[in-house]
């Protein structure tokens, strides 16, 4: 499982590019891990799974994870990825932030945006760790966009806060979250199990 195999960042003196660079070989991981997964289910294919198309989920493949066998995607069998109109809003706003001129910020607006359509915290969605991976993500391709969240929302809400904003209406009507009757929805934590932790706990169980 890609997760597993890079669950561990490398702790030596490297320059901080090259860290975040680490760090977004951990997140595609993880991602990739959630996006088999779900093929394996039947719940998904792999662009529909990642909102990426053959060429570039090929392209992360060969360049990033050239040991793993690229047909357990089955990417000759499936067509490519057709957000619908909510997800292409996300996928705007995220770029809009991304970090200019770097396709792995491009590359993440996609992916973020396709897996934010699932159920779970934003987190889980994309199969990491716990929240503060993807905080760390978003602050480093994402970083303008990442900053305004000064209250510590949750991810979701921030993001379709901001896309509300952009229109010109308010996704609350309380008039302030002090006033409001439902502010867990917004700032309560996102608790959960990892689905790598999970998983673990499924095998220790069998």
């Amino acid at each position: 499982m890609f997760a597993q195999h890079y669950a561990r960042l490398s702790t030596g003196q490297w320059p901080h590019i090259e860290l975040e660079r680490r760090f977004d070989q951990h997140v595609l991981a993880c991602v990739l891990s959630r996006a088999l997964e779900e093929i394996e289910a039947g719940e998904a294919t792999a662009t529909e799974a990642t909102g990426l198309s053959r060429a570039e989920l090929r392209d992360v493949l060969v360049r990033c994870f050239p040991a793993f066998p690229i047909n357990a995607f089955a990417l000759k069998e499936v067509s490519e990825p057709e957000p619908d109109l909510e997800e292409e809003l996300l996928h705007g706003l995220l770029l809009a932030h991304a970090r200019h001129g770097d396709p792995a910020s491009a590359r993440f607006a996609k992916i973020i945006a396709r897996r934010a359509m699932r159920n779970d915290h934003l987190w889980q969605d994309l199969g990491l760790f716990n929240r503060t991976d993807l905080g760390r993500l978003l602050a480093w391709h994402f970083p303008t966009l990442a900053a305004g969240n000064t209250q510590n929302m949750k991810w979701k809400k921030y993001f379709y806060r901001k896309l509300c904003e952009a229109e010109g209406f308010s996704l609350c009507s309380a008039p302030s979250c002090r006033e409001c009757n439902d502010v867990e929805s917004c700032f309560g934590p996102e608790e959960g199990e990892s689905r790598l932790t999970r998983i673990k706990n499924g095998i220790a169980s069998d």
